[in-house]
C-alpha cells in the first residue's frame, strides 16, 4: 500500500509540475497573486518584459524587413517622368495643366513617350524582347486604360431669367446624375457605358468628390504607333466633352531587379467651374513577397509572429476569465486587444494576397494585350502597410505597461490621469474659441485664399498658426482690412493666452507629481532584486567552492588504514563528520565507483581529485569575473549528480560554512561549531515541542473518555428510574432483585471499558448503588 500512494504521490507530482509549467507560459500580473508575493512580482514582471521584447524585436524585423529606401526613389523616378515631363508647344507639364486641350497635349506627348520606349539613347530601335520596358528596366504589365466619367445635360437647373440663352446644365459629379448613354461613334467600350461590377473597379476619392468604378474607357495598345492612333480616334470625335467630369489614366510596371510594383493613377478632373484639376497616385508595393534568402528570413519571423500572436490571444482570453468586466477598464487592456485585432487582419491580408497575386499573374500571363488592374490590390496593400505601421506604433507605446514599476517611467501617464478634468474644462472653451475663428476665416477668406477655401482647410491652417506655419501677406491681399485683424486676434487669444494656459495646467500638475512620487517609494526597487540574485551567486560560488575543499581534504585522511584503497564506510565516516546527508555521501561515492566495488582505487581517487581541482579552478575564474565585472551570470557547476541549489542543499542538511583543518573558517560570519551548536539546539527543541504536543493529545483522550462516560452514566440512570416506574405493582422482593440485576449489568459493562475511562466508570458505579440504597 505504501508503494502505490507513493506511485499515485509520484504520478500526481508530475502531472502538477507540467500543468505548472503550462500554467507559467501565460503567467502575467493580471492572473497571478502577485500583491503579497515581492519576488512573484518581479520574476512575473521581467518575464512579461522580456517575452514582449522578443515579439518587439520580430514584429520589428518582419515590417521594416519588406520595405526599403529603394521604394521611395523608384516612386521619385516614375513620378518624375509622367508629371514633369514637358509638352512640345507650351514646355507646361502634367502638374500645371489648366484646361482639357492641355489633357490631349500630355496624352500625345508626355504620356506615350513614358510608357513606350522603342528606341535607345542613339536612336537605335531596341530588339522585340526589349519592348514594353520603361526606362529599360521597369516591365509594362499589360496595356495601359483611359476611362472617363460623365455626367448628364439635365443634371442641374438653369434659372428662368436664363432658360432662353443657356440650353445645357450640367451638375458636379454624382452617382445619381452619372451620364450612362452611348454618344459618339457608339461602336466600342469608348463609347458606351460599362458599369463598375463589370470592370470590376473600385471608387476614386478625387479632389472634389468620390467617383464611381464604372464609366466609358479605352485600352491602349503594346505599341506607341498604335496607342497614337487611338488616343487621335479619341480626340477627333470629341470624347471629351461638357458633361466629362474626370479621366482616368491607369497602369502597372514591375520591376524585376528590386521585386516591386508601381501602380499608376494619372487623374484629370473637370470641375463644373469648368478648366483641369490634376492629381496622380503612385503606389509602390511589394506583391510578391519572397523571392531571395532574407525575404524567407522575414517568412520565418511572420511565422513566429502568428505563433506569438496566438500565445497573446490565449494570454488576454486567460486574464478576461480572470476578470471579467473589470478586464476593459484598464486601458493597456484595450490596447492588447486593438493590437491583436490589427495583428489578426494583417495576417489574414497576408495570406490572401498571396493567393489572388499569384491567380492575378497566372491571368496575365495568358492575355498579355489586356489591361491588368492591381488597383485593388494595390490599394489594399497600402492599408494593409499603414495598419502595420499603426501596430508597430502602439507596440512601442504599449512598453510603458511593462516598464511602469519605476516611479519615473509614471510621470507622464500620472501628470495626464491627474489634469485630466481640468483639460477637459479647457478643451471646451479653446475649441469654442478656435471653431469660432475657423468659421470667421473660411467665411471671410474662402474664396480668395487656398487655405481658407474649406472648412476643413480653415481648421488645419489654424492649427499651422500655431505652430508658426503661416502666409499673412495672403490674408492681407485678401482683406487690408480684416486680413490683419483677424490674425492679430487670432494670435492674441489663441496663441498668447488659451497655448499658454494649457501649458500652465500641464507644468503645475507635473510639478505636483513629480514632488509626490520624489516622496514615495519605487513600488519595488528593481536595482535591489538584481543586486540581491548577485549575492546569491556569489554566495553559491562560495558554498560550491567549500564543498570542494572539504571533498579534497576528505580524500587525504579519509583513508585511516592507509592502503590507498578508500572503502565506503571509511568515505561515509569522514564526511559525517564534516556534517553532509547521507544522499551527498552516496551521491559523490557512486558517481566515481566506476566498477561498484563500494571501494575507490588510487586510479578511481585520481580521477576524483583531477575533477575537483577543475571544477576548483572554473568556480574559482567565476567568482573572480563577478568579482571584477559585476557579471550576475552564474555557473551551475556541482560535485553530485543532481547539481541542486543552496535550498536543496539545506534540505539534504548541507553544510553552509567554510572549514579549514582546525574548522575555525568562517564564511558569511559563521563558523562551524557555531551551526554545530545551533544545529543541536534546533533538535532539542524538536523533541520538547514533540513531547508537549503528545502530552497535549493524551490529556484531550482523557477529556474525550470522560465525556463518553459521563453520557454513558446518565443513559444507565434514565433506564434504572424507567424500570422503577414500570415496576410499581410488584413485589419489594421482585423490585430488588430487578434492581440488583440492573446494577450487576452496567458495573460489568463498565468494567469492561479501557482503564483509562474505568476509573471513571466505577466512580460512576459506587454512585449508582449509594443511590439505589437509599431508594430502598
Amino acid at each position: 500500500m505504501r508503494q502505490d500512494v507513493q506511485v499515485r504521490e509520484s504520478n500526481k507530482g508530475c502531472w502538477h509540475k507540467f500543468s505548472q509549467g503550462i500554467r507559467c507560459l501565460w503567467a502575467t500580473r493580471h492572473t497571478e497573486e502577485i500583491k503579497d508575493n515581492q519576488e512573484l512580482h518581479i520574476k512575473t514582471t521581467l518575464r512579461e518584459l522580456v517575452v514582449y521584447i522578443v515579439f518587439l524585436v520580430i514584429l520589428c524585423i518582419g515590417t521594416f524587413g519588406m520595405t526599403s529606401s529603394t521604394m521611395y526613389y523608384y516612386t521619385k523616378v516614375m513620378s518624375e517622368l509622367f508629371l514633369d515631363s514637358q509638352f512640345p508647344e507650351t514646355k507646361n507639364t502634367f502638374r500645371g495643366m489648366t484646361t482639357m486641350h492641355d489633357f490631349w497635349r500630355v496624352a500625345e506627348s508626355p504620356l506615350v513617350d513614358g510608357l513606350y520606349w522603342e528606341t535607345w539613347y542613339n536612336d537605335r530601335n531596341v530588339s522585340s524582347d526589349e519592348l514594353g520596358y520603361i526606362f529599360y528596366e521597369n516591365k509594362l504589365l499589360g496595356v495601359p486604360r483611359v476611362r472617363q466619367l460623365k455626367v448628364r445635360n439635365d443634371s442641374c437647373v438653369v434659372h428662368d431669367d436664363f432658360k432662353e440663352n443657356i440650353k445645357a446644365c450640367y451638375d458636379t459629379y454624382a452617382s445619381s446624375i452619372e451620364d450612362k448613354n452611348p454618344f459618339g461613334l457608339i461602336n466600342g467600350s469608348a463609347w458606351s457605358y460599362s458599369s463598375e461590377d463589370e470592370l470590376d473597379g473600385s471608387s476614386h476619392w478625387g479632389y472634389i468628390t468620390t467617383y464611381g468604378g464604372g464609366g466609358f474607357y479605352q485600352d491602349l495598345a503594346l505599341n506607341k504607333a498604335d496607342s497614337l492612333a487611338l488616343i487621335a480616334d479619341l480626340k477627333q470625335n470629341l470624347w471629351l466633352d461638357r458633361g466629362t467630369r474626370v479621366v482616368f489614366v491607369d497602369f502597372t510596371v514591375y520591376n524585376a531587379n528590386i521585386n516591386l510594383f508601381c501602380v499608376i493613377r494619372l487623374v484629370v478632373e473637370f470641375p463644373a467651374t469648368g478648366g483641369a484639376i490634376p492629381s496622380w497616385n503612385f503606389r509602390t508595393v511589394k506583391l510578391i513577397r519572397y523571392v531571395s534568402a532574407s525575404d524567407y528570413f522575414v517568412m520565418a519571423c511572420e511565422c513566429i509572429f502568428v505563433l506569438y500572436v496566438i500565445y497573446y490571444i490565449i494570454e488576454e482570453t486567460l486574464e478576461v476569465k480572470r476578470h471579467k468586466l473589470g478586464y476593459f477598464k484598464s486601458f493597456w487592456n484595450i490596447l492588447d486587444i486593438i493590437v491583436l485585432m490589427i495583428a489578426v487582419c494583417c495576417i489574414g491580408f497576408n495570406v490572401y494576397r498571396t493567393v489572388a497575386v499569384a491567380d492575378m499573374l497566372d491571368t496575365l500571363l495568358d492575355s498579355p494585350n489586356e489591361y491588368a488592374d492591381f488597383e485593388f490590390l494595390s490599394y489594399w496593400q497600402v492599408v494593409f502597410n499603414s495598419a502595420l505601421a499603426i501596430m508597430v506604433f502602439f507596440a512601442w507605446i504599449k512598453v510603458f505597461k511593462y516598464i511602469s514599476f519605476n516611479k519615473t517611467m509614471t510621470q507622464l501617464s500620472s501628470t495626464l490621469a491627474r489634469c485630466a478634468k481640468d483639460l477637459a474644462g479647457f478643451a471646451v472653451m479653446f475649441f469654442i474659441i478656435f471653431l469660432a475663428f475657423a468659421q470667421l476665416g473660411y467665411l471671410i477668406f474662402g474664396t480668395q485664399v487656398k487655405d481658407f477655401s474649406s472648412f476643413d482647410d480653415a481648421v488645419f491652417t489654424l492649427f499651422r498658426i500655431i505652430l508658426g506655419d503661416f502666409n499673412f501677406h495672403e490674408l492681407e491681399q485678401a482683406n487690408r482690412v480684416l486680413g490683419p485683424a483677424y490674425f492679430i486676434l487670432y494670435v492674441f487669444f489663441v496663441f498668447f493666452v488659451l497655448l499658454n494656459m494649457f501649458l500652465a495646467i500641464i507644468n503645475d500638475t507635473y510639478s505636483e507629481v513629480k514632488e509626490e512620487i520624489s516622496n514615495q517609494k519605487n513600488e519595488f526597487e528593481m536595482g535591489d532584486y538584481f543586486k540581491q540574485g548577485y549575492n546569491k551567486m556569489l554566495d553559491k560560488l562560495n558554498l560550491k567552492r567549500d564543498k570542494i575543499v572539504d571533498i579534497q581534504k576528505a580524500l587525504q585522511t579519509a583513508d585511516i588504514n592507509n592502503d590507498d584503497r578508500l572503502d565506503f564506510d571509511e568515505w561515509r565516516q569522514e564526511l559525517k563528520t564534516r556534517g553532509y546527508a547521507e544522499a551527498e555521501i552516496e551521491a559523490v561515492f557512486a558517481k566515481y565507483d566506476i566498477d561498484g566495488d563500494r571501494v575507490l582505487d588510487k586510479t578511481e581517487q585520481r580521477k576524483m581529485q583531477a575533477d575537483l581541482e577543475g571544477q576548483k579552478a572554473k568556480l574559482s575564474k567565476e567568482y573572480d569575473q563577478l568579482e571584477n565585472k559585476g557579471d550576475a551570470k552564474g555557473s551551475r557547476v556541482s560535485f553530485d549528480s543532481d547539481e541542486n541549489t543552496d535550498e536543496e542543499d539545506e534540505s539534504h542538511g548541507t553544510k553552509s560554512s567554510s572549514r579549514g583543518g582546525s574548522n575555525r573558517n568562517v564564511v558569511n560570519g559563521v563558523s562551524y561549531e557555531e551551526f554545530t551548536v545551533l544545529s543541536r539546539r534546533v533538535d532539542r527543541m524538536e523533541h520538547s515541542i514533540g513531547s508537549i504536543v503528545s502530552k497535549i493529545d493524551a490529556v484531550l483522550v482523557k477529556l474525550e473518555a470522560m465525556e463518553k462516560a459521563k453520557s454513558k452514566r446518565r443513559e444507565t440512570m434514565s433506564k434504572i428510574l424507567d424500570s422503577i416506574t414500570e415496576a410499581d405493582g410488584t413485589t419489594d422482593e421482585v423490585k430488588r432483585h430487578q434492581m440488583e440485576h440492573l446494577v450487576r449489568e452496567e458495573l460489568e459493562r463498565w468494567d469492561s471499558e479501557s482503564s483509562i475511562g474505568h476509573s471513571a466508570g466505577g466512580g460512576g458505579s459506587a454512585q449508582s448503588a449509594g443511590s439505589l440504597a437509599r431508594l430502598k
